[in-house]
């Protein structure tokens, strides 16, 4: 029998090709922005500033540790800023952080070392809000974990790209002080067709709103309300998180170290790029592939499990390099694919999931920015205390006895955060 197409499914049709456009549009617009951002935070990690010292600390130390200062601070102030901000102002004030940040580049290039590591400070406190300004475009939709891993992915290749830009211009002799700002104007041009492009999208359909439940600003009292009702699972989640953030954020920080341990001299710019492409790639997959999970219940104890392999599978990474089977590269792939997913699925799926399947009226960015705030203060400690218990120039054996220690920590918290999550679901259904 010959099939006949009636004008709905042509509607049907029409629609999810309307969606699919929009979700392209979406998660390009995001991707780019995000990525552009990082133009003007990371490429300073691409020197070793090996001709300054502060209190006897080396001083790129100084220099991460006082960007993440300001980004930590940064992201508590967004627990209130993110969280009840309208969405016709992100846009404006997006592009604002980003010419604050710039100038800060331009001042640190400008004041003589090492006093000029206040402006890295103050480079991290406008770049510390964007991401919360990014998202706020994609959630609350059908497809958002999908447009939310396209995010994340590009902070993973990002990380290693802005790195290796910035040993390029450090080998086209552009001064180590100078080299940041110089990065930055790079990424000037993308980076306004980009936010362009977030202007553009629309608000979440109805359909969306069904699927997913509304999206608003919260004030002070909302939040407190929120925390409350899932105080014990929430901390277990954000402890999980600290712990990663921590142990990424050494990884991404401290790259050209961890890499010179490995090879035994320093590795080439490329490698930095090679490397996070490849996993970016296999994360994007794993966290995406949970739009196909449309009960958000189940979607949410998917994720909980997929950060718990992540957990796993870096100590797998450890395992195969101390027994000499996993080349430095594959280690290093390996343990960033384990190391970024329970860090990507929080921000993709879990807290998405977790506002969609308890009907709760909120936003993500609430929930990220309490998060991030704890989990940069975490990383503030373990870098101060690195310096002061291993000062050692390896960096090496500190990374590994780190990443064995989260690894076997988050899988220890995930389980009681499991169960709470699942006795509350059976409450809430019921």
């Amino acid at each position: 029998m010959k099939e006949t197409r009636t004008a709905e499914d042509g509607l049907v049709s029409s629609e999810r090709g309307s969606e699919l456009s929009l979700s392209a549009w979406c998660l390009l617009a995001a991707f780019g922005t995000y990525f552009c951002m990082y133009g003007f935070r990371k490429p300073f990690t691409a020197a070793t500033y090996t001709d300054t010292a502060l209190w006897g600390i080396g001083y790129k130390t100084v220099l991460v540790t006082a960007q993440v200062l300001g980004y930590t601070l940064s992201k508590f102030l967004g627990i209130k800023v993110i969280a009840e901000l309208p969405p016709r102002r992100r846009a404006i004030l997006l592009l604002g952080l980003i010419a604050a940040a710039e100038l800060s580049l331009l001042l640190f290039g400008l004041t003589p070392a090492p006093v000029n590591f206040v402006w890295l400070f103050l480079n991290g406190i406008p770049l510390g809000l964007v991401f919360g300004l990014v998202l706020g475009f994609l959630e609350g939709r059908l497809h958002t974990e999908a447009l939310t891993a396209g995010l994340c992915a590009s902070f993973v290749v990002a990380d290693g790209v802005t790195k290796s830009v910035g040993g390029y211009l450090l080998a086209a002799k552009v001064g180590q002080y100078w080299m940041p700002f110089v990065a930055g104007l790079l990424f000037v041009p993308p980076l306004l067709l980009f936010v362009w492009m977030l202007t553009r999208i629309p608000a979440p359909s109805p359909r969306d709103v069904a699927a997913r439940s509304e999206r608003i600003p919260m004030d002070r009292e909302e939040r407190w309300r929120f925390f409350r009702r899932y105080a014990v699972g929430l901390t277990l989640l954000v402890s999980v998180y600290v712990l990663i953030t921590v142990l990424r954020s050494v990884r991404a920080d401290f790259a050209p170290e961890i890499w010179k341990g490995l090879l035994g001299e320093p590795a080439e710019p490329s490698l930095f790029a090679r490397s996070e492409i490849l996993v970016a790639a296999a994360v994007l997959v794993l966290t995406g592939s949970a739009v196909f999970l449309r009960d958000n219940r189940r979607a949410f104890f998917a994720a909980l499990a997929l950060a718990g392999g992540g957990a796993i599978l870096v100590a797998l990474a450890l395992v195969g390099l101390q027994a000499g089977g996993l080349s430095p590269f594959a280690f290093m792939v390996l343990h960033g694919l384990g190391l970024y997913l329970p860090y990507i699925v929080v921000q993709t799926t879990v807290f998405e999931r977790l506002l969609a399947m308890t009907r709760e009226h909120g936003n993500i960015g609430y929930l990220m920015y309490l998060a991030d705030a704890f989990g940069y203060l975490g990383y503030v400690v373990v870098m101060m205390a690195r310096n002061v218990l291993e000062p050692a120039e390896n960096f090496l054996p500190f990374f590994r006895a780190l990443s064995w220690a989260i690894a076997g920590a988050c899988v220890v918290l995930l389980i009681p955060c499991w169960r709470y999550f699942a006795q509350k679901s059976l409450v809430i259904s019921h």
